[in-house]
């Protein structure tokens, strides 16, 4: 019996960008093809050394020299959120900074208000249009976090919605507890207080419903302490659950280093992290998570440490931070290309920050991010001539056909 035998469906005459060497490269294979068999890959490599395939058996799908790439993982979103802060995009235009507007009762706080507000549907029907325009471009695999409820009814509302999005539509939801994300008005002034409910209501009850895939915390000055933050990341160690921190965003409060310390998946925003952090990071395996959007958006002017982090060889992740006050993005082709016309990333490193390292930064690299056999078939189809065109270009969508778990989910005959 040949291999081919067990294939549901083969891509041929495509090139493959297969995301296997990291940032290095594409990985590529030029005139190649790829074989799926029960929603994982089953074959890839070059066209010339196919085994013999049944076409009775086998549904063949010709790329006409395409590009395959992994489908495209944002690893750090805030999709669920009720009403919008339009007011405070005005706000800031007209002078005032974040942490003003921050402290006057704007910001995540007012976030909180409308998302307290809305009902589980009202939720959902807002925060669908932002996840179908990221799976029209080519996005299989998302994470979403809480941390606009900020009391456990509204907490438990928003993860339970962000669940409801993947029976919507065919994508992967990873979703992230944030109640650590602001302190809400009732508990101002006593933050031990509120993360007495965080650690000891609000996460157990998220555990026991199986609600999150892991736990995050805004370490700030604006946002919880590094001894607060460590309280977060103890009750989450209790309850098995991986860790990833909003870190080095506006100040470098060392919660990168800390988060080393619990083996955390990722730390992310980063603009201010020191040397000591990256190489914490970097020893305890940990993924950087780079999100220009934020950085667009808020006019800032501290650029993430791109050159020590490429010296300690710590992964870099990029994601939209889709969200309503500092990253109201829903483009993941736009952060390629801010990536590097802001960051200076390469393309390859860009594209690697949206697959293999995406697939890291959420504790998927050994299904996700990459095509080689035995992992998720979740596979974009682009029609474009060679790899670097997602970064070059952005608000023409190449995406020809979209492939989730082996199934064809999306097809663009116009591209």
């Amino acid at each position: 019996m040949t291999l081919s035998k067990h294939w549901q469906t083969l891509y041929t005459n495509v090139n493959l960008a297969t995301m296997t060497d990291g940032a290095n490269s594409y990985g590529e294979i030029i005139k190649g093809a790829l074989a799926i068999s029960e929603g994982k890959i089953a074959w890839l490599g070059k066209v010339s050394d196919l085994p013999d395939v049944d076409s009775s058996v086998v549904d063949i799908i010709d790329g006409k020299g395409q590009w395959l790439t992994p489908g495209l993982i944002d690893c750090h979103t805030h999709l669920v959120y009720g009403g919008n802060r339009a007011n405070e995009f005005e706000m800031r235009l007209q002078g005032k900074s974040y942490q003003e507007i921050a402290n006057a009762g704007g910001g995540i706080v007012s976030t909180v208000s409308a998302t307290r507000k809305a009902s589980e549907q009202e939720l959902l029907a807002s925060a669908l249009p932002r996840l179908t325009a990221l799976h029209q471009q080519g996005v299989t695999t998302v994470e979403i976090k809480s941390g606009y409820g900020l009391d456990t009814l509204n907490e438990i509302k928003m993860l339970k919605v962000a669940g409801l999005l993947a029976e919507e539509l065919p994508v992967t939801i990873k979703r992230t507890f944030l109640g650590a994300h602001a302190l809400p008005t009732e508990y101002k002034d006593n933050a031990e207080a509120y993360l007495d409910i965080v650690c000891d209501e609000m996460l157990p009850q998220v555990v026991s419903e199986n609600l999150a895939d892991a736990v995050d915390v805004f370490c700030e000055g604006i946002g919880f302490s590094l001894e607060q933050t460590k309280r977060v990341f103890d009750a989450a160690k209790a309850h098995n659950l991986p860790i990833k921190v909003h870190a080095e965003q506006l100040s470098n409060l060392g919660a990168s280093e800390l988060a080393a310390n619990y083996d955390a998946l990722s730390s992310d925003h980063i603009e201010f992290l020191d040397e000591a952090g990256i190489k914490a990071m970097k020893k305890s395996g940990m993924t950087a998570v780079l999100l220009p959007g934020a950085f667009y958006f808020l006019r800032e002017t501290q650029l993430p440490p791109i050159e020590l982090l490429r010296k300690h060889q710590v992964p870099m992740a990029v994601a939209t931070d889709a969200n309503p006050g500092t990253s109201p993005i829903h483009n993941i082709h736009l952060m390629l290309n801010m990536a590097c016309t802001l960051f200076r990333l390469t393309p390859s490193e860009a594209l690697a920050g949206i697959t293999c390292y995406g697939a890291k930064a959420l504790g998927l690299s050994e299904s996700k991010g990459q095509l080689a056999v035995g992992y998720d078939a979740d596979i974009a189809l682009w029609n474009i001539e060679q790899p670097a065109e997602l970064c070059y270009q952005f608000g023409v969508n190449p995406l020809s056909r979209l492939i989730q778990n082996g199934q064809q989910v999306l097809m663009n005959e116009s591209a």
